[in-house]
């Protein structure tokens, strides 16, 4: 009871109210005596309640020194303690309670959006003025193929240009930049918006892979022109190759030479019918049919066919499948054709003649849970010139190729939603065709 009446706040200020109309009075009736005891005890009390306020102030200063560290770990003790000082306590702790309640909510909403970031398929990256970045989610690391990203300068180890428009880019502008990387060349659709943040302004650059919209605009302008080119071709053709017919079944003896020439204009014509009927494939592609299969069984399936279409015992074809119970979600007779015409291309750049022809076939997942089938050779590598036309309909270096094979086994992969890709220069020392699944 004692120990509460020292320590009570209230009572502390009633008592020096008191005395002070007692020493008051006192000095009124000139009692210097009890008026310098009565003295002492109002200082007494004073000082309590000078105190108390003291020690209430240096508790919300420790506890707001506390926060900016980020330090919640504490906790202002509510036992043996006065009304006043429990009161004061239990709100200080309190307010603890509801800051470290609002940060861990702050933090649950920052992983949220974190997460919602790394689902999207477009790049973002925050940076302020000085180039160094806030935020990045994973779609733009994967783009610009770095694991890790702090500072635009890094930028610079990938491709120099690069790094100089990210960092003169200016809100509201557009562009678009290319480069080359692990991943082969690289298109990139770049957007800039800004803000403030803290008061410090800060950039939001939007990222986006522009390489399927080239290649679908590029496809499809292909895909137009064929169709043209087929429907002229055909229509010319077939009615002198119709005619020539005609004219060698009449039962009129015709001159030899005549005859001759029929027959080269029809064998010619029918050649050219059938030239023109294989680019028909490439506009006439059936719409996919997609199912789930393993790939280790189709790989080898297909590794038995091309051999038995393909006659190379020099060759010897190796196959690794990561995990053995790999499946695909796609259609497995388009996709057959895909490998058989890769198979075959690299039975052919290997040839006879290379002793100890090697085909490599490697099939795996990554972390983003794409599938991955690589079709590698160690024939002679593509010339670096013609490795962009590679996909180009009629392109071909084969003498009698029809330029044809690549280009449909790309129309295929994209109507599939995956896509196919070439690495092949002298320091890898191979041509690598790799087909991705989404």
């Amino acid at each position: 009871m004692l120990k509460n009446l020292f320590h009570n706040f209230h009572i502390h200020l009633i008592l020096l109210i008191l005395l002070t109309i007692i020493n008051t009075y006192l000095i009124l009736q000139s009692e210097w005596v009890y008026f310098i005891c009565f003295f002492f005890i109002w200082s007494f009390f004073l000082y309590k309640i000078v105190l108390s306020n003291k020690l209430n102030a240096q508790k919300i200063a420790f506890m707001f020194d506390a926060i900016d560290n980020n330090d919640y770990a504490f906790q202002y003790t509510t036992q043996g303690r006065s009304s006043n000082d429990k009161l004061v306590n239990e709100s200080l702790n309190r307010i603890i309670k509801i800051i470290l309640q609002a940060k861990a909510e702050v933090i649950q909403k920052e992983k949220y959006y974190e997460l919602i970031m790394n689902q999207v398929n477009t790049g973002i990256i925050v940076l302020d003025d000085n180039g160094f970045i806030y935020q990045i989610n994973n779609e733009a690391k994967r783009l610009l193929g770095l694991n890790i990203l702090t500072h635009i300068c890094q930028l610079s180890r990938i491709d120099k240009k690069l790094e100089t428009t990210i960092r003169n880019i200016q809100p509201g502008n557009k562009h678009q930049v290319s480069f080359t990387n692990e991943r082969g060349e690289v298109h990139l659709s770049i957007h800039v918006s800004d803000m403030t943040l803290e008061k410090k302004h800060i950039k939001i650059l939007a990222i986006n892979d522009i390489n399927n919209e080239l290649e679908e605009k590029e496809i499809d302008s292909w895909i137009r022109l064929t169709r043209v080119l087929t429907h002229e071709i055909m229509n010319s053709v077939t009615p002198i190759t119709s005619l020539s017919e005609t004219l060698l079944s009449l039962p009129k003896e015709i001159d030899e030479d005549i005859r001759n020439g029929l027959e080269v204009i029809r064998s010619t014509g029918k050649s050219l019918i059938s030239f023109v009927d294989s680019y028909r494939k490439f506009t006439h592609i059936p719409t996919p049919e997609p199912t789930l299969f393993y790939v280790q069984e189709f790989i080898e399936r297909i590794v038995k066919l091309a051999c038995h279409q393909n006659n190379y015992p020099n060759i010897s074809i190796q196959i690794q499948i990561v995990p053995k119970d790999l499946i695909i979600y796609a259609d497995e007779n388009l996709i057959s054709q895909v490998l058989l015409n890769l198979l075959k291309n690299a039975m052919q750049a290997i040839g006879e003649e290379q002793k100890d022809g090697l085909i490599e076939i490697k099939a795996y997942i990554n972390k983003e849970e794409t599938i991955f089938i690589e079709v590698n050779n160690n024939g002679p590598i593509i010339p670096p010139e013609e490795i962009d036309h590679i996909f180009i309909p009629f392109f071909t270096t084969k003498e009698k190729g029809s330029g044809i094979g690549l280009s449909i086994s790309r129309q295929i992969m994209r109507l599939s939603g995956g896509n196919i890709s070439l690495k092949s220069s002298s320091k890898i020392g191979k041509t690598i065709f790799t087909l991705e699944f989404p």
